[in-house]
């Protein structure tokens, strides 16, 4: 059996994972939200398309998010004409989060329809560990398991270095929030990355998606730090956001995180975000990382 030769991204993570693997001469097709690397939507045909909310709070977004859901109305469109014209062989997507991103059911579908015999891998890691293996996973697909190897390979390698400069010291508390409006604490991998970071996970929802709590019970788990990362806003709105969390949660450092590049999207920046929260904890023995901000009051 030949490698796929023709590649369909339908998620951000799937599309870093895809240059990461140096396979960005088989991509094909990405979504509006590919920006890492920032090429990416301007070399390859957007094929997935969703709602601007740019200008929208975390409220308005939280509200329209659920009045779609609601109505049953999709949050993501396929344009099924480019896509069957761009005949992938090979379509990388997921299940894990219906708000991130297309789910795989419309996909098949839309395969279905189209006649189109494309491999379909779903990618739908709930743990660190596990988006270290979905990596492997595409390079298997992609017919170049060595490449994935590899580069898992430095990865963990990475890994094992902020465990060595933090092993020892001091598990100060880190809670994440990923929502402010309403309040959202980290789910999934996130837990994983702090305790990788040397830091002790709370308030938040370990291996499972992250959901609405309180702010009390935020103030209960008496976090030391705070790390707010909310997905689509990137540092500056982080940090604006992460003015609230100051007010919430007095006697706590808090910190502003670019979300999509280091914490939510599932792909080998997670690394990075491991680093830069180990930055964080541990100031003065990782060194300090890009995209973290210590937020302070006026």
């Amino acid at each position: 059996m030949s490698s796929p030769r023709r590649i369909a991204s339908l998620l951000p993570s799937a599309t870093e994972i895809v240059y990461a693997l140096g396979l960005e001469d088989r991509l094909v097709a990405v979504t509006f939200e590919c920006d890492e690397p920032e090429r990416a939507r301007l070399d390859h045909t957007v094929v997935v398309s969703g709602a601007d909310t740019s200008q929208m709070t975390p409220a308005e977004i939280d509200a329209y998010v659920r009045d779609q859901r609601a109505a049953g109305a999709d949050l993501y469109t396929l344009d099924e004409g480019a896509f069957g014209a761009l005949a992938p062989d090979l379509v990388l997507t997921q299940d894990l989060c219906r708000v991130c991103a297309l789910p795989t059911g419309q996909v098949d579908a839309a395969l279905d329809h189209l006649g189109c015999k494309a491999d379909v891998v779903t990618l739908d890691p709930h743990t660190l560990e596990e988006v270290l293996a979905s990596i492997g996973d595409v390079a298997v697909a992609a017919g170049v398991p060595q490449r994935g190897h590899e580069l898992v390979a430095t990865l963990r390698g990475r890994l094992d270095a902020v465990a060595q400069a933090v092993a020892g010291r001091p598990r100060r508390r880190v809670a994440v929030v990923e929502w402010v409006d309403p309040l959202f604490c980290g789910g999934h991998w996130i837990s994983d990355m702090l305790a990788a970071a040397g830091g002790e996970p709370v308030a938040g929802h370990p291996g499972a998606a992250s959901g609405p709590t309180s702010w009390e019970r935020l103030r209960e788990s008496r976090p030391e730090v705070v790390v707010v990362a909310p997905c689509g806003f990137g540092l500056e709105g982080a940090a604006e956001q992460a003015r609230s969390v100051l007010a919430q949660v007095p006697g706590a450092e808090v910190w502003a995180i670019d979300g999509d590049g280091l914490v939510v999207r599932p792909g080998p920046r997670l690394v990075d975000g491991v680093e830069a929260m180990a930055s964080i904890v541990h100031p003065g023995v990782v060194p300090a990382a890009a995209g973290v901000r210590r937020v302070v009051p006026d």
